[in-house]
C-alpha cells in the first residue's frame, strides 16, 4: 500500500488529528510529511482546512510543527476546488496563501492547483491568467503550478501555459527592485519552469525560448541560461541545448 493510502487509512480510524500530525509532521526538519498532507487533503473537510489556514507565520512560524497543519490545510483546499465546491471562494484563499511570508505554504499552494488541474486543467488556466497579472508571488504560483509535466499534456493547454509563462517574463523588465525576497523567488521559480513547458510540446517551445534569448535584461537572460541546465532539455533536444548555451556563454 502506497504511504498516503496507509495514512488514509489511519486518519479516518483516528479522532483527534490534530496530535497525530504535529507528531508526523517531519518538523523542525529539511521535510515536512508530504504524503502525509496529501492525506489530510484527501480526507479533510472545508471546517477542518479553514481552522487549518489560520495558523498564520505568527502562530505557525517556519519549521515549526504547526506550519505543517497550515500547509496540510492549504493542499485540502485543492481538493475543495477541484470537487467544484465553492471555488471561487477556496480560489481567492488559496489566492491569499501564494504571497505567504512561509515557503512551505507557498508550495502547498501549487500543490492545491495542481489538484485543481488534475481535474479540470482549464479552470485552472482561466485562473492563472488571473494571478499572472498579480504580485510577483502570485505569479510564481501560477507559474509553478502549471508547469507540471502530468498536466502538460494537450497541446492546446500547453499553448496557453506559454501565454502566461510570456507574459510572466515580460513583467520581468518592469520590476525596479530586483533584490527582494518576492523577486528571488520568482526568478528562481522561473528558472526551471520553463523547461518543463518546453519538453512537454518541444517544437513551440523552442521557438518561444528563443523570442527571449534575444533579451536584453540580464535577469530575463539568467532565466533562460537556467532552463537550459535543465535535463529534460538535454532529452528533448541535446543538439539545440549545446547550440544556446554556447551562444549564451553558458
Amino acid at each position: 500500500m502506497h504511504k498516503t493510502e496507509t495514512y488514509r487509512a489511519k486518519l479516518r480510524a483516528l479522532k483527534d488529528w490534530d496530535t497525530f500530525l504535529l507528531k508526523e509532521s517531519g518538523l523542525p526538519g529539511p521535510r515536512g510529511n508530504i504524503e502525509l498532507a496529501q492525506a489530510v487533503a484527501d480526507e479533510g473537510d472545508a471546517a477542518l482546512y479553514t481552522r487549518y489556514i489560520a495558523y498564520d507565520a505568527a502562530r505557525a512560524p517556519t519549521n515549526s510543527p504547526y506550519e505543517f497543519l497550515a500547509f496540510c490545510g492549504v493542499v485540502g483546499l485543492g481538493r475543495l476546488v477541484a470537487e467544484g465546491h465553492a471555488h471561487a471562494q477556496r480560489l481567492a484563499a488559496l489566492r491569499a496563501c501564494a504571497s505567504d511570508s512561509r515557503w512551505r505554504i507557498r508550495e502547498g499552494v501549487a500543490m492545491a492547483l495542481q489538484r485543481v488541474g488534475d481535474r479540470d486543467m482549464d479552470l485552472l488556466l482561466r485562473e492563472m491568467k488571473r494571478w499572472s497579472a498579480g504580485n510577483m508571488l502570485e505569479q510564481r504560483a501560477a507559474a509553478a503550478a502549471l508547469c507540471e509535466p502530468r498536466l502538460l499534456r494537450d497541446r492546446k493547454q500547453v499553448e496557453q501555459v506559454f501565454v502566461v509563462l510570456d507574459k510572466i517574463t515580460a513583467s520581468i523588465a518592469r520590476v525596479e527592485n530586483r533584490k527582494s525576497d518576492e523577486f528571488v523567488t520568482l526568478k528562481k521559480g522561473l528558472g526551471y519552469c520553463w523547461s518543463v513547458a518546453v519538453a512537454a510540446l518541444p517544437e513551440l517551445g523552442k521557438q518561444k525560448m528563443e523570442q527571449w534569448f534575444a533579451s536584453k535584461d540580464r535577469d530575463v537572460i539568467w532565466i533562460m541560461r537556467e532552463n537550459l541546465k535543465k535535463n529534460r532539455l538535454a532529452r528533448a533536444d541535446a543538439s539545440w541545448v549545446t547550440k544556446w548555451q554556447a551562444r549564451l556563454k553558458i
